[in-house]
Formats: structure tokens, sequence, C-alpha cells
């Protein structure tokens, strides 16, 4: 286990912004984890984890507290069950099951981050989302002081949402467990439709599970969504907002709104997102309300690939971001009535 005082935090993030910690431990085994997790609940010292810090926004003061990174390894495949250590990097461990000939996570390739980030975030993409094959989470419970399992159920799941992240300050994630499918080399079906039209196919069918990984990472990478050190539209959390998710009167309005401001013809993007619910995109909003790829004349700008991220451009600070994330939730408030939520995690700052 290693420590350090005043330690940079910045470069454990994708957007490589945020202050230092007072002390941060990296952690290699899970009883080093709950180590550091029961000391500083006993101690009430703040303790914030890190995994591959793909989705954290971490402001320019740092984290008075202890920052707790988890490196704990671990890959077993039996069958069709994976059990993965919480710190093992989410997009190699994609690629061993590709290779392993198992389906079921394949379109989830390119993501950034670490496998016990997964269910906090029900992390998803193409169509695949990881409540889909996850059985249970090895957790330590905080509250409790002991470490627990949870069923697939216990994780309440729903859009980039779960138990985790509705209770973040109890739970740290040690191991997850996920049922995978032996479909003879083939792709679980193709669900979405980018997806499938790039791969030549009708939605619901399979393919080869290599075709399908190398098709996801092209398409990722064309939207500055696969992490290059070279390319700045990468130095990001990704899809900076979630998708709003609107009832019938609230997506009534908002299609009146688009009618007014867009033309007659215009058209909102919707799709079923169960019990009378619709989802509609973030990323056409944001175009719509005029905020397009490449946006901004700061440090920190929209991705010139993609209208979903935000990205610093090499000496932004996190206030610079959460300028233009406020910018952009305001202009899209105004245009559209909606209020964008911010998916990654904000430590010691708040839009």
């Amino acid at each position: 286990m290693q420590e350090r005082h005043d330690a940079p935090l910045a470069h454990l993030t994708t957007f490589r912004l945020g202050g230092p910690a007072t002390r941060l431990v990296t952690a290699t085994t899970d009883a080093e984890v709950i180590e550091v997790v029961r000391e500083a609940d006993a101690t009430g010292t703040p303790l914030l984890v890190i995994g591959g810090g793909s989705n954290l926004v971490i402001g320019d003061k740092g984290f008075e507290g202890t920052a707790l990174v988890i490196a704990t390894k671990g890959f077993e495949l039996t069958g069709t069950h994976l059990e993965l250590a919480a710190g093992e990097v989410w997009t190699d461990a994609v690629a061993r099951t590709v290779d392993a000939g198992r389906a079921g996570v394949e379109c989830l390739a390119g993501i950034p981050g670490s496998a016990g980030a997964t269910p906090i975030q029900n992390v998803g993409a193409y169509g695949q989302e990881v409540s889909s094959t996850i059985t249970e989470v090895i957790a330590y419970d905080r509250r409790t002081g002991a470490t627990v399992t949870l069923t697939n159920d216990d994780c309440a799941f729903s859009y980039r949402h779960s138990r985790f992240k509705e209770d973040p300050a109890r739970y740290v994630v040690l191991r997850v467990h996920f049922d995978l499918e032996d479909a003879d080399g083939l792709s679980a079906p193709i669900k979405y439709a980018e997806t499938a039209r790039a791969l030549g196919v009708e939605p619901g069918d399979r393919v080869p599970l290599t075709d399908a990984r190398a098709t996801v990472l092209k398409l990722r990478a064309g939207k500055g969504m696969v992490l290059d050190p070279d390319d700045h539209d990468t130095w990001s959390a990704g899809s900076f907002f979630t998708n709003p998710i609107l009832t019938a009167a609230q997506f009534a309005e908002f299609h009146a709104r688009v009618k007014h401001r867009l033309g007659d013809d215009a058209e909102p993007p919707a799709y079923p997102a169960g019990d009378g619910h619709t989802k509609t995109s973030a990323a056409w909003l944001i175009d719509k309300a005029g905020f397009t790829k490449g946006y901004g004349t700061g440090p920190a700008r929209i991705s010139t690939k993609h209208t979903l991220a935000l990205t610093n451009r090499g000496d932004a600070t996190t206030e610079d971001l959460l300028t233009l994330a406020r910018e952009v939730v305001a202009g899209v408030q105004d245009t559209f009535g909606i209020t964008l939520v911010n998916e990654p995690v904000t430590v010691g700052v708040s839009l």
C-alpha cells in the first residue's frame, strides 16, 4: 500500500483537472481497501474513492481528506461466469472477454475507467448496459462495517443510476460478477441502430464478437470517446450530461417548444423509456441550443468531435470547465425548458 501527502490528483482523472489531496493512498488488495475505508470512517476523515478517474470532476482546491485509489487486480472467467476486481481496467477486461469468445459486454469496449465503477453508473453504450449481465456486486458496507453481496435486484439499476449512486457514501465496490454468453464466437444481438448500420446488419442480428468490438471502438474514436493523450478531445469524462427522460406532459411541452423554435417540420429525438416516459438526446439539445462542436474560446470547450463532451484543451482549470457547463445548461434550459444533469461526479464543486 502506497501513501503520499499533499498529492496531486489531476493526473488520476481523464479531465486532468483538480487540486491535490491531503493524503493519497493506493490499495492493491481488498483487505487494504477495507483497512483505509475503516480508518477514515473511524477518524471522521473525508474519503474520496478513485477508480479510473473517468467520471470525476475535482475542484481546483483539491480534496481535504484521504483519496483512495483502488488498484486491485483480478480477472477470473469460468465458463460464462466472470469475476472482476474493482481495480481492473474496464476496456482491457472487455477485450479479454471477447478474446475468450464470451458475449454481453463487447459493445462497452473503449469505455475508460475501472470495473468497480461500472455498476455505480450502470455503464452503458451502443445498446448494452452492465445491468443486463451483472449478477452480483461484492462491496464493503460502511454503515454496517461488513462485506456484503448485493444481487442484481439489490443494485436497483436504472438509466445511468444504481443503489450505489443513490447512496454514494455507503458502499465501496470490491468485486463485480457477470453472467456472459457463449454464442459460438458471436456477439449478443445488436440493439443500437448506429452500430447495426456500421456493421451492415439489421438490429437484432449477431456478428462476430471481434467485429462488434472493433466497430464500437471505431465509432467511439470518431467521437473522441477513446482515450488518447495526444488528442485533447479525449481529455473529458465522455458524455458530460445524461439524456433527459421526460414524462408525457414534459415531453408535450418540450415538443411544442421545438416547433416554436425550430419550425413545424422539426422533430426532436424520442425513444420510449418505460412507464409513459420518453428519452430524448442531450447531444441534440446542446447542438440545437447553439452549442455546436468546438464551441468556446477558452481553455475548456466542447469537443470538436461530439457535442456531449466538454473538454480540457490542455491548460484549463476546473472552474473553466464548470463555467462552460453552466453556460450550456442555461442555454438548453432557456431554449427548450429542459435542465440537463451532469453525469460525472463532482468533488468539492457543483454546477
